[in-house]
């Protein structure tokens, strides 16, 4: 008989209830009251990883063991090492329970090899969701309180507009400090022309291969790509708030919190809770319009109101239309090769023809040449047909002298990305730190709504916009992966299909 133990910790550290204390303390249960002996055990730690996601490795392999029945008990130090959501924990009993596995907590005392253990586990659980979602209310509250405001709550500011200082004096003659936004001029310049541009276009890939081609630049110094664009034009802070505005917002149902005479004609709008918690896959960052807070802000629009909800009126009509995937099913280095021009990847381009032996013809053609026509990339395209089967030559010398190779493909599936982290996991790991981040930063915005001496909101403030600031690059980061993950399509089938090629190979060749 197996028993697994199960053990996890949201950050890298040794101090507390390390992974290693855990497993320590499940073993000395098991061994004490289960009967278990030391060899009697299955590891399995996760360490950098929320409760609030479900897809760590190590988890997910132990689920896939337990339905192979590679043990017969899962042992954990606390409920919340295996998940912090309700619903997640009761479908892991279920799955449990059908695989004849049974569970126990020691911190608890929860065993499900009892009908109480079971019931208690379970009321528990619900306790601990209702103190988490008592906890995202009370921030609900305050984020609206401070939203009325319209003040600027730090971090790194939307491009058009930089953070400066406002001071108030108060009935009792105490100074109050907090943040506006106010405009820069150079940057409000390329915000019009997005928008301008956008509704004329009417497509964002059209803006960015406009904005690319003319050598406009974040202010950042990077180059605008569909992740960044879009954000720019569904964001409110700089539509002018007029009455129009008031009545659009309230048929799309956002939540406004400012009367219909603050919308003065002036003024733009802040908007808070616009992302979602860590756990969200980051096609879904953004939470629909009507779970926005917004209010008027201290800052000016600089976009009018006609135009800013023409905007919103094509990316609606736009969302089912998403980035064109390449879906063919020759291209091997989609999204591994670069130009070794300009840095950026080339990307697989059929043409309306075939060659001699039938096959589509394709070219492997440079992103950036292609954005900017030429302008600021001209390397010449390479025949995909040629350099795939020249790679794929050299994959079969090397499976002829190493059998297990085309498994390795199977299992991997990133052959091509020795010494990266797979896209997945990667996107993980920043909706990690984000997660964290965020969490941060709710700590930061209840300490100040609940009214600390000027000089502590002022650090806590600071505080704050140096997590946004942190938050704001890894969600770049995390646009740019989803917007390379949405061009290279699914890159599954290549792998499979290359492992395929591979053994008929061998086994045309007599060496399987």
């Amino acid at each position: 008989m197996k028993a697994a133990i199960y053990s996890r910790k949201s950050k890298f550290t040794g101090k507390g209830e390390s992974v290693e204390n855990q497993i320590q303390l499940c073993k000395e249960y098991a061994i004490k009251y289960l009967n278990f002996d030391e060899s009697s055990f299955l590891i399995y730690e996760d360490e950098g990883f929320s409760g609030g996601n479900t897809k760590r490795p190590e988890f997910q392999r132990l689920l896939k063991d337990a339905k192979t029945n590679k043990f017969q008990i899962l042992i954990c130090y606390r409920l919340d090492r295996i998940s912090r959501n309700v619903s997640d924990f009761s479908q892991l009993i279920n799955d449990l329970n059908k695989y004849n596995v049974n569970f126990v907590s020691i911190r608890e005392q929860f065993d499900t090899t009892t009908p109480m253990g079971r019931a208690m586990m379970y009321i528990a659980s619900v306790f601990a969701q209702l103190e988490r979602e008592t906890i995202a209310e009370r921030i609900r509250d305050n984020m609206i309180q401070l939203a009325k405001t319209g003040r600027w709550l730090g971090g790194i500011t939307p491009t058009g507009y930089k953070s400066e200082p406002v001071i108030t004096i108060d009935q009792s003659g105490k100074q109050h400090k907090m943040y506006r936004l106010s405009p820069v001029i150079e940057e409000i310049g390329i915000i019009k022309l997005i928008y301008d541009k956008y509704i004329s276009l009417k497509s964002i890939t059209g803006v960015e291969k406009y904005l690319v081609e003319y050598n406009f630049s974040t202010k950042n110094g990077a180059d605008f790509h569909t992740g960044s664009i879009r954000p720019i034009l569904s964001n409110p802070v700089y539509a002018v708030a007029d009455k129009a505005l008031y009545e659009y917002m309230l048929t799309k149902n956002y939540d406004v919190y400012s009367q219909i005479d603050e919308f003065n004609g002036v003024n733009g709008l802040i908007a808070y809770n616009k992302t979602r918690q860590q756990g969200k896959d980051c096609k879904d960052r953004y939470r629909d319009t009507s779970e926005w807070i917004v209010a008027v802000g201290l800052h000016e629009g600089i976009i009018p109101s006609g135009k800013w909800i023409k905007a919103q009126e094509l990316l609606r009509s736009n969302k089912q239309k998403c980035y064109r995937k390449v879906k063919s099913t020759q291209s091997l280095l989609s999204g591994v090769l670069v130009c070794s021009n300009c840095g950026s990847f080339m990307r697989p381009k059929t043409v309306q023809r075939k060659n001699e032996i039938g096959q589509q013809v394709f070219y492997y053609i440079c992103e950036m040449k292609e954005k900017s026509k030429k302008i600021r990339c001209d390397v010449h395209n390479i025949s995909g047909n040629i350099l795939d089967n020249l790679v794929f030559n050299e994959l079969i010398k090397i499976a002829w002298k190493n059998p297990p190779f085309i498994d390795d493909i199977r299992v991997s599936k990133n052959l091509f990305s020795t010494g990266h982290m797979s896209l997945e996991l990667e996107k993980e790991t920043l909706q990690k730190r984000i997660g964290e981040i965020d969490l941060g930063i709710q700590n930061l915005v209840l300490a100040i709504s609940k009214g600390q001496k000027g000089e502590v909101v002022e650090a806590l403030t600071k505080n704050m916009e140096d997590l946004t600031g942190k938050k704001e690059k890894l969600k770049r980061k995390l646009l740019d992966l989803q917007e390379r993950e949405n061009e290279e399509g699914d890159g599954d089938y290549n792998f499979e299909q290359m492992a395929d090629r591979l053994g008929d190979s061998k086994i045309k060749h007599g060496t399987l």
